[in-house]
């Protein structure tokens, strides 16, 4: 019984989706006939002089970037216009509601029908008796003193280190001491540059490393499942913690635990003008990064497949989901053991819009590898590392560290949100058809 009922919902989230598929086909049919072909095309046209028109915003200045934003508005009113004008909005709109509910319903049956993801092992530790941690007391806004992150560390037995926004300090050296002095783990509360800065130190004595997050984004937090709402409940770490070993990312012999970006972006932000006024720099910038006038020409190499000119490459540790927007942004695992890659080379409006292809597009590579080599026609490129830009020497190497930190984390922790498995129409409609009595003895 608890098998037939662990595989019902699945089946009927399948269902729903193939009646709901069918459904916004049929509408289409029945209420615009031959019609329907001519509302399909005109979407995707839409769509596509969109794609190509922000496309050419971006790439260009003047006169021609205003008419490309101006068309990148208008071309969506004329498409709806159109609609109105045949009278055939709502069988649109109707038949588009109809898709997403089955496109939606289909990845719940997926989600469900599937098996439980890997997740990184776990063992509980006795709490440390010499905790060490580091605080930035400006950053994401001053969380550690707006949630009383010292008071709160130092009650639990932990030495707190506040540090001096008015001159710079060298993290890793306060770490270091901090190891040498006997500190048995060392924490952050801070950006994730600082977080990958101590975690080097922590990989390098083999000792325990805690984040409390306190930063802006939170990225790494946020993919090791720590609540990003409530920083303090980070501390339960100290008291009621468990060990992940967790993979780290090298640059060039430097640590980082999100990514390295290299490309336009990278460009963009080394520039002394970003900070007062960013979205000005960026629109200044971007038509001869992205047309290859201005920035080095970028050449990536990794496990035997190379990426020629690419506008922007984004190496992660651990790879990001793509195949799910609801699930784009974080990694499931810190543990696979791989990097993850993602290049991006678009020279034309045409394959702006080939974009539209999601992970089929021509101009989008996505690789996993152990090691990354980003050459250039450079000495030197501009390059982003955990929020940090950097200059360094071509050729850049990445490399991934397989469990070379000791991650401690609450055991009570919200976890790491899960995507979406990707839609795949035949085997939901397998699962759609597959008998109740079926279902019930292949998961018995």
């Amino acid at each position: 019984m608890p098998g037939s009922r662990s595989t019902l919902a699945p089946r009927w989230a399948a269902r729903v989706a193939v009646t709901a598929g069918i459904g916004a086909i049929i509408v289409l049919l029945v209420f615009a006939g031959l019609h329907s072909l001519l509302l399909l095309l005109v979407g995707a046209g839409g769509l596509a002089v969109t794609s190509a028109c922000v496309w050419w915003a971006l790439a260009h200045t003047g006169l021609i970037r205003v008419l490309a934003g101006v068309l990148a508005f208008a071309a969506p009113a004329v498409v709806v216009v159109f609609y109105v004008a045949s009278g055939l909005l709502w069988v649109v709109l109707v038949s588009l509601a109809l898709w997403v509910l089955a496109v939606f319903c289909g990845r719940v049956a997926l989600a469900g029908g599937e098996a439980a993801p890997i997740r990184t092992q776990q063992r509980t530790l006795t709490p440390p008796r010499r905790p060490y941690l580091i605080m930035n007391p400006r950053s994401g806004g001053g969380k550690v003193g707006r949630f009383r992150l010292r008071e709160k560390a130092e009650a639990l037995g932990a030495e707190v280190c506040v540090l001096d926004v008015t001159h710079h300090q060298d993290v890793a050296e306060l770490a270091r001491r901090a190891a040498d002095a006997g500190a048995d783990l060392l924490g952050v509360a801070g950006g994730d540059g600082t977080q990958a800065l101590v975690a080097a130190v922590a990989a390098e004595r083999d000792l325990p490393f805690m984040v409390i997050s306190a930063g802006t984004r939170n990225h790494f937090a946020l993919d090791l499942g720590l609540d990003r709402d409530d920083p303090s409940r980070c501390l339960d770490a100290l008291t009621d913690g468990v060990e992940l070993r967790i993979d780290l990312g090298t640059i060039n012999d430097r640590v980082f635990v999100n990514n390295a970006s290299f490309g336009a972006y990278a460009a963009v932000v080394q520039s002394p003008a970003y900070r007062d006024d960013k979205a000005r720099t960026t629109l200044q910038m971007l038509p001869d990064l992205l047309t290859h006038h201005d920035g080095p020409r970028l050449e990536v190499h990794a496990e035997g497949t190379t990426i020629q000119e690419p506008q922007a490459v984004l190496v992660s540790n651990n790879p990001y989901r793509t195949d799910d927007p609801a699930g784009l942004g974080h990694r499931e695992r810190l543990d696979s053991g791989v990097l993850g890659v993602l290049g991006v080379k678009v020279d034309s409006a045409a394959q702006a819009a080939g974009m539209l292809r999601g992970r089929r597009a021509a101009g989008l590579a996505q690789l996993a590898a152990r090691e990354v080599v980003v050459d250039a026609d450079a000495d030197t490129i501009p390059v982003g590392v955990d929020g940090e830009a950097l200059t360094l020497p071509t050729p850049v190497r990445c490399r991934i560290r397989p469990h070379a930190l000791r991650m401690r984390v609450p055991r009570d922790r919200p976890g790491v949100p899960l995507g979406r498995p990707a839609m795949d129409w035949r085997r939901v409609r397998r699962l759609a058809l597959t008998p109740a009595r079926k279902a019930a003895r292949h998961d018995g």
